[in-house]
């Protein structure tokens, strides 16, 4: 695994750590869960108050995957709905979620775009998050810490695609699905690319 430039300066929201973890003691067990704990450097639990090292969930992420290939994406996705459920409840405020809800999709979409890339380190750390304003419903980040240096023939990212198609599904449209159509793990791009598709407008 490579850690250029996943160093303990850079940053990235608790939530990338800690909806992961109850889903692997709950799928492989404490004893690995501990295990991958300790190799990924974490001596204690985040307190989800503060940000955290980017390069500790950088290790928990790419470890899951080398020890559980077969089920590491189901609990990434797991825990990118968890990661959702967190900022529903914590980061955006009631009165704006109703808001959004009201809005037709296109108008709801564009600011919860904005919204998303005001924060964009809850999930991209140093990574460079990007939307453009003619569509908002494709995200892209560019140098993804959480696949950095890895290699697959197919996407990896299926945290960041479950933390968007939940946000969305909720406050723009509930038929909102979310691929990664493009990887950095696969090397033809620099860049993770996510599309968000609806099958029916709401306006």
């Amino acid at each position: 695994m490579s850690e250029r430039a996943a160093t303990v300066e850079a940053l990235i929201g608790p939530n990338a750590v800690l909806q992961l973890l109850p889903q692997i003691e709950k799928i492989c067990g404490a004893s690995l869960l501990s295990h991958m704990l300790a190799e990924a450097g974490l001596t204690r639990t985040p307190d989800g108050r503060d940000m955290i090292p980017e390069i500790h969930a950088v290790r928990l992420h790419q470890m899951l995957r080398r020890e559980e290939p077969e089920r590491s994406g189901a609990m990434a996705a797991a825990a990118g709905k968890g990661t959702a459920r967190y900022i529903l409840q914590h980061r955006i405020p009631k009165p704006i979620q109703r808001i959004l809800k009201a809005l037709p999709a296109f108008m709801s979409a564009r600011l919860l775009s904005k919204a998303i890339a005001h924060h964009a380190w809850t999930f991209a750390g140093s990574g460079k998050f990007q939307f453009q304003l003619q569509d908002s419903w494709t995200f892209k980040i560019t140098d993804n810490p959480i696949v950095r240096g890895e290699t697959s023939q197919t996407p990896l990212c299926l945290w960041h695609a479950a933390v968007f198609e939940y946000l969305y599904r909720d406050l723009v449209h509930p038929e909102v699905n979310c691929v990664e159509t493009s990887c950095c793990a696969q090397g033809s791009v620099n860049a993770c690319i996510f599309e968000l598709t609806v099958t029916m407008g709401r306006g």
